[in-house]
């Protein structure tokens, strides 16, 4: 296993280096380091896609024939950790690191040019339509059914956790369409527009004041049997690669890395009982805990960057590295909160950016509890950790 970096990647980290310095404005990057939920705002993280796309840097994961840059594994982490560290809008996933590389390998010629072109452009914002009521970490239990009519399927049901489906023109989903054999066998995997008739978003607000979520209720939403990926009631097949590669294709340890040097910041400009709170010996030792603790997540995900290089794929550790990295985003967000200390209670986030207030306290502070709160989804979301750690007992362990 060589982790190693050449001179020829050495000098290509230079680039985007330069590319951050010119192109990166300060409205971007306070964009994504006062984000409070999972991404940055979607404006601003739209404009960076675009900026992106421009260069063609938008989708680096992908191969070159659908609009791939043809980088090297090692260049693509190089990429991700120089843009992470940065605070660069990180481009919403959904459509460039989920259905995107399902579309790629499962699509047909016909959905690969209609779908894949306006994904790398921006210009369709995707929903994925997995999570129901019911059917969260046991996603096999869903219910919303597809019932064929003619050319059609006939759509009913909910689904819920929608990530900004407000914003989407389009949503990847699942749904049974069969009820023979196990509950796995009877799900396919539909693509289709969001303006369809039927088709209602409501807005979950969460405890954190973001409107980041949804539900998504289907009322005999007509959708063209066009939009089926691969066999009916064989979506289970593609949903498993989909959600193998959301868990562990992208890197949870640069941003966590540059989060606790901004904390170490914090530390040493707060005080506690008159010195500085980063030279309290508790305080002090769970951060250094902490940074260790992140090293070891940057080496699993360097070994997992090596797996790929030779064309593997994450396999059981993409469980590993979600289930670190989850844990270790809370542990840092709560060591936050108690720096920040008072000034975390007023909860203003939103008025802040939305109106001409002066925040309370430092500068730091008023997205403090707003993140906080926002990652007690991070062990729920992906895959519960409890599911992950299944995933490692049985896959890792043999248990």
């Amino acid at each position: 296993m060589d982790l190693d970096f050449s001179r020829e990647d050495l000098a290509f980290r230079d680039e985007i280096r330069r590319f951050i310095d010119d192109n990166l404005t300060d409205e971007l990057r306070h964009a994504a380091m006062t984000q409070t939920a999972i991404f940055a705002e979607f404006e601003p993280t739209m404009q960076w896609h675009r900026i992106l796309h421009r260069t063609g840097w938008i989708a680096p994961s992908w191969p070159k024939e659908h609009g791939g840059t043809g980088w090297s594994i090692p260049q693509r982490y190089l990429f991700n950790r120089e843009m992470t560290e940065s605070y660069a809008p990180k481009p919403l996933p959904n459509g460039l690191g989920m259905v995107g590389p399902v579309i790629i390998k499962f699509g047909t010629p016909e959905q690969q040019q209609r779908y894949l072109p306006r994904i790398l452009s921006g210009d369709d914002y995707w929903a994925q339509g997995y999570s129901e009521p019911g059917a969260g970490s046991d996603l096999a239990s869903l219910r919303t059914r597809a019932v064929a009519d003619g050319d059609h399927y006939v759509i009913n049901g909910s689904k819920i956790w929608t990530t900004y489906a407000q914003y989407a023109q389009r949503m990847f989903c699942l749904v049974r369409t069969g009820d023979r054999g196990k509950p796995q066998q009877g799900i396919s995997f539909l693509l289709f527009d969001m303006d369809l008739p039927g088709i209602t978003v409501e807005p979950i607000i969460t405890l954190g004041g973001d409107h980041e979520v949804n539900q998504v209720f289907f009322d005999d939403v007509r959708v063209p049997k066009s939009g089926l990926i691969g066999e009916e009631n064989k979506g289970w097949t593609y949903a498993k690669y989909l959600l193998e590669w959301e868990r562990g294709a992208g890197a949870w340890a640069p941003r966590l890395v540059a989060d606790l040097k901004h904390l170490r910041r914090i530390a040493a400009a707060e005080r506690s009982g008159g010195a500085r709170l980063a030279d309290e010996a508790g305080f002090a030792a769970a951060l250094n805990e902490l940074e260790v603790d992140l090293m070891a997540l940057e080496m699993i995900e360097l070994r997992i960057m090596s797996t790929l290089s030779k064309g593997g794929s994450p396999g059981p550790e993409a469980s590993m590295i979600k289930v670190r990295g989850s844990e270790a985003m809370q542990r840092l967000t709560t060591l936050t909160m108690e720096t920040v200390a008072y000034y975390a209670a007023p909860h203003t986030i939103h008025d802040v950016r939305r109106h001409n207030q002066s925040p309370i306290g430092p500068a730091y502070a008023p997205a403090t509890t707003p993140h906080y709160l926002n990652a007690r989804a991070a062990s729920i979301y992906a895959g519960t950790n409890e599911v992950q750690r299944d995933i490692m007992a049985k896959l890792v362990l043999g248990l």
